[in-house]
């Protein structure tokens, strides 16, 4: 069996190291540079902090701040008109997982000009596009160390998951202070979405020497770190912990796969438009008891991984900890049940249920899961975490 291990050939990682990003510019021959941010990361300040940085060293900074949560393929046009108009030889990605993914399509777009949906699934982008530096802000989705993106088609109300090599980063800034000033309620969101990247990754049928020990050291920081930064915002230890587990999470389930939780989560997203990191965690903890039977010896080491479970319980047993730890740790960091979550409703849910199943097994992620479901099984899932 052959694996292959993609990741950023740089990562720069530390409180502080930002600084770095004009040399890593240089380093990688940019000089006009096309920021691509959200305005909630323009709000803190941070977009303004670093166009100061890169024009303190002589470089050419346009700012795109057109990307809203759960990207689509027009803020990706419109990024693309930005790079245009800025004549931008490189790229940077400031925020969470919406402007990192938005840039890597932005990046690739101009040396892949077909319709994008064509480029939908698995190893569909054939040529490299402008460098592309990610930095993080949430400790979330480990996009910056990914060659994935999700992007909503709105023509055909579909999110559109991308794998190809083409959309890696050239290179990832790790700088925990960014996440230092994240709401309670994101902190929680993107937290339980990183330890639901660990799982999967770990679980995966496509799980491996390489990517195995980094699946569990990001679930095992977040067992330490999580719930600390959560209670804890000015807790530099603990964002630190959860910022260095989003990259490794990225690294794992970029280089084995996602599963379940992920193939249920982007229907969801589609439809409700609820943010992918707590929709992934709304899922987690039925989804999890489903898909224990696949491989239970691996789930009851993420159990003790986590301090769950300890080295003298069963696989059975710690199998059951693990089953009841999360929904418990849904309730303790405030994540609500899929049917309190704002816009949706039970009507448009059970319309939409059948079509949201075979979207899920559709994208290909569940065919990963340790337990393949079929769509009855996905439905049934579904009502569970109403």
């Amino acid at each position: 069996m052959t694996y292959q291990f993609d990741l950023p050939s740089s990562i720069l990682h530390g409180g502080g190291s930002r600084e770095d990003l004009p040399g890593l510019v240089r380093q990688l021959a940019g000089s006009r540079v096309l920021l691509v941010t959200d305005p909630g990361v323009v709000s803190l300040g941070f977009a303004d902090e670093i166009r100061g940085l890169l024009e303190k060293a002589g470089l050419a900074v346009a700012i795109f701040d057109g990307v809203q949560p759960d990207p689509t393929d027009q803020n990706v046009a419109a990024g693309v008109a930005a790079l245009e108009a800025h004549q931008a030889d490189l790229i940077v990605a400031l925020g969470g997982g919406s402007p990192i993914d938005t840039a890597k399509v932005i990046a690739v777009r101009n040396a892949n000009p077909g319709p994008i949906i064509d480029y939908m699934g698995l190893h569909k982008i054939p040529n490299s596009g402008l460098p592309l530096v990610a930095i993080p802000t949430t400790a979330g989705t480990g996009s910056e160390a990914t060659k994935v993106a999700v992007i909503t088609h709105t023509g055909r109300g579909v999110k559109m998951m991308m794998l190809s090599r083409a959309l890696l980063p050239s290179a990832a800034i790790v700088d925990y202070t960014f996440s230092m000033g994240m709401p309670k309620g994101l902190t929680s969101a993107v937290g339980v979405d990183t330890l639901t990247h660990g799982i999967e990754a770990y679980v995966s049928r496509k799980a491996n020497v390489l990517t195995d020990p980094l699946a569990l050291s990001c679930i095992r920081l977040v067992g330490q770190h999580l719930e600390t930064a959560f209670h804890e915002p000015d807790n530099q230890e603990a964002r630190a912990g959860m910022m260095l587990a989003a990259t490794q999470g990225g690294m794992a389930f970029a280089n084995s796969s996602v599963c379940l939780v992920h193939g249920m989560s982007r229907p969801i997203g589609a439809l409700f438009h609820i943010p992918h990191g707590l929709s992934n965690a709304i899922l987690l903890p039925a989804v999890t008891q489903f898909s224990i039977a696949g491989t239970e010896n691996r789930y009851a080491m993420v159990a003790r991984t986590l301090g769950v479970a300890d080295a003298t319980d069963s696989d059975v047993t710690a199998c059951g900890k693990l089953i009841d730890w999360l929904p418990a740790l849904n309730e303790r960091l405030d994540l609500p049940r899929l049917g309190a979550c704002n816009g949706v409703t039970r009507e448009v849910f059970d319309a939409q249920l059948e079509k949201m199943a075979f979207d899920a097994l559709d994208s290909g992620s569940p065919a990963n899961n340790p337990r393949v479901p079929s769509a009855d099984a996905i439905m049934e899932l579904y009502r569970a975490a109403w």
